[in-house]
C-alpha cells in the first residue's frame, strides 16, 4: 500500500486537492468541519491519513495544533515541503500500530479525510474504535470521511459506459483492487450502519451527512462534466441535499462520533 501512495503523491494535489472535484468537495467537508472545530476553542487534533497535508494546514491556520500522519513517506515529504505553521507536526505513522504508547498527548478530535479508512478491513477498523477512546480526552470526537457502497454517480457514469461490473464494484463486503498510479490497493467500502455498528459500543453518533452526492467523482474532473458551471450547480444542490438518507448514496459520507464516558 505504501509504494503506491508514494506514487501518487507526486501528482496528488494536481490531481485532487487542487482540481476543481476536490476543492468542492473539501469545502463541503469543512463545511460540517465548522461546527464541530471551533476557531473560538483551541483543540489539539489528530489527523491520519492526511495525504499532502492541505487539512492539517487549514486546522493550523484556525490556531488549533495539529499532530498529522500517514503510512505514506511520499505524502509526508510532500506536506513537510509546504509552506505551514509551528503548531503542525507531520509524522509518518501506521494507523493500525496507533496506540498510546506512540503518542505523547490526548486529543480532542481524530479526523481522516477522503476515504483513507477505506483501505482498512473491517477487523483493522474494529480494532481502530476499540483503541481510539483511549487517545481521546473527555468529550473527544471522531470524524470520518468514507466511501460508500452505493455511490450514484459511479453507477450512472459506468453503466452508461457499458461497465458493469466497475457499475458495481463497491457493492461487495470483500475488499477491491482500486488503481493508485499503476498500483492495486486493497480497498472496503463501509455504508453508514457499518460504521455505526464497529463504533457504537465506544461512542454516541452525532451526525451522518453525505459528501459528494452531485459533486461527482474525482476521475471524473477531466470529462466536460466537471466545468466551472457545472460544478457550481452541482455545490448548489448538495449544500441541500444534507439529510443522512443521501449519505450511502454519495461519493463519501462524514460521520461524526463523541467518546462515551
Amino acid at each position: 500500500m505504501t509504494n503506491g501512495f508514494d506514487i501518487a503523491s507526486v501528482q496528488y494535489d494536481t490531481a485532487f486537492t487542487f482540481s476543481k472535484i476536490g476543492k468542492a468537495q473539501r469545502q463541503r467537508v469543512f463545511k460540517y468541519l465548522r461546527t464541530i472545530i471551533k476557531t473560538t476553542e483551541k483543540l489539539s487534533i489528530l489527523e491520519l491519513n492526511c495525504g499532502t497535508g492541505e487539512d492539517a494546514i487549514q486546522f493550523a491556520r484556525l490556531g488549533h495544533k495539529v499532530l498529522a500522519t500517514d503510512v505514506s513517506t511520499g505524502m509526508i515529504k510532500v506536506a513537510k515541503a509546504k509552506s505551514h505553521s509551528k503548531n503542525i507536526e507531520f509524522r509518518i505513522q501506521d494507523i493500525n500500530t496507533l496506540n498510546e504508547t506512540n503518542l505523547e498527548t490526548k486529543f480532542d478530535v481524530v479526523f481522516s479525510n477522503f476515504g483513507g479508512f477505506n483501505c482498512l478491513s473491517k477487523q483493522q477498523l474494529e480494532a481502530f474504535f476499540n483503541n481510539t477512546s483511549q487517545l481521546l480526552n473527555e468529550k473527544g470526537k471522531v470524524v470520518l470521511v468514507i466511501m460508500p457502497k452505493h455511490c450514484i454517480w459511479e453507477q450512472i457514469y459506468f453503466t452508461l459506459k457499458g461497465r458493469l461490473k466497475k457499475a458495481k464494484r463497491r457493492h461487495t463486503e470483500q475488499s477491491v483492487p482500486a488503481n493508485v498510479d499503476g498500483l492495486n490497493v486493497d480497498t472496503w467500502y463501509y455504508n453508514p450502519e457499518d460504521i455505526v455498528s464497529l463504533a457504537e459500543k465506544d461512542f454516541f453518533i452525532n451526525q451522518i451527512r453525505p459528501i459528494g452526492l452531485t459533486i461527482p467523482p474525482s476521475y471524473l474532473e477531466s470529462s466536460f462534466l466537471a466545468n466551472k458551471l457545472f460544478v457550481s450547480i452541482y455545490k448548489g444542490i448538495d449544500s441541500i441535499l444534507t439529510n443522512s438518507f443521501w449519505s450511502k448514496y454519495a461519493d463519501h459520507f462524514l460521520i461524526e462520533l463523541t467518546k462515551k464516558s
